[in-house]
């Protein structure tokens, strides 16, 4: 390593050795180092951000990469808050870089391990999923950018795990897939495309081919960059730019309007008092006849006594 003699006060002397940048310069060095990602979008498209700034044109359904790094676990993040894109970025509630036990930077860690996590159960999230989220941030060079930087790229969950068909896998697949057949992904070209016939935002990878010789000379010297390991972290707050603290629970939002240029459908009518059932016989048939009642047997009896009197009369020879 090259030393600028010209910064020194108090003489020059001759080194000889070849001395490497020293795990002390690297770790200050990220401190202030600038932030590269690339950003997915819902509209099938990947950005090229810059301390939060884009770069360039968004290109559209697919990019080729050079994978430069990656951590060996699958991460883990946990958010109480549901995921508002209109509100301020805030820190995660607990995280874990390898998926086995909370970062020391986690001010209320939910366990002290990942896998006994009340968070880490089925059904603890939304719709019978976990409320910790997996994660995966690795580190990129861009096919055809012969300057050698590195990006952060964030795997979207829902494009990690499954199977794949021929060459064409979720990342975690994939990776076994190189594996299995020899490659390394640092060692290939790795073409990400946005997958168009499934319904949310989901990625799929295939690799295209072996690397040239000037692409693994840059991935030689990128691997020794200390922004290539930290992009493959959860460093919270540090490339993201995120300082709030998190949230336990949504915000509350403000009543929206909703409007339409189509009316509501009518409510269907109230459901009136059941009628008692009709009579279904003909309508001119005569009703049945009914039985006269009985007579009191006082008053049969008064109409005896009378007819017996008149009967009397007449026979009166008076």
């Amino acid at each position: 390593m090259g030393t600028n003699v010209g910064i020194f006060t108090g003489g020059t002397q001759v080194i000889t050795s070849d001395r490497r940048k020293s795990k002390l310069a690297e770790s200050l060095a990220s401190s202030g180092m600038t932030g590269r990602r690339i950003q997915t979008n819902t509209n099938g498209t990947f950005k090229r951000l810059v301390n939060g700034e884009q770069v360039g044109n968004a290109i559209r359904g697919e990019l080729n990469v050079i994978i430069v790094g990656a951590l060996p676990q699958v991460s883990r993040i946990l958010y109480k808050a549901e995921y508002d894109p209109e509100a301020e970025a805030t820190l995660p509630n607990c995280w874990s870089n390898l998926g086995d036990k909370p970062e020391p930077g986690v001010a209320h860690p939910e366990h002290t391990n990942c896998a006994e996590c009340p968070m880490n159960i089925p059904g603890s999230g939304k719709q019978g999923k976990r409320a910790c989220r997996y994660q995966r941030r690795i580190s990129v060079l861009v096919e055809g950018d012969s300057s050698g930087e590195v990006y952060q790229f964030n795997v979207p969950a829902k494009s990690l795990f499954g199977k794949g068909t021929g060459n064409v896998h979720p990342f975690e697949s994939y990776i076994k897939f190189l594996l299995a057949n020899g490659e390394s992904p640092d060692n290939v070209v790795t073409h990400i495309e946005y997958d168009l016939n499934a319904e949310t935002m989901e990625l799929q990878f295939s690799p295209v081919r072996n690397t040239t010789d000037e692409e693994y000379e840059l991935v030689v010297a990128a691997q020794e960059r200390p922004e290539t390991e930290l992009y493959t972290k959860i460093t919270v707050g540090h490339t993201d730019g995120v300082t709030k603290k998190a949230l336990d629970k949504p915000t509350e939002k403000k009543p929206v309007v909703q409007r339409s240029d189509e009316p509501d459908d009518e409510p269907a009518p109230a459901k009136k008092a059941a009628k008692p059932p009709v009579d279904d016989t003909d309508e001119e048939e005569a009703p049945e006849p009914t039985k006269r009642p009985k007579k009191a047997a006082a008053e049969e009896a008064t109409e005896t006594d009378d007819l017996a009197s008149v009967l009397d009369a007449w026979g009166s020879d008076d």
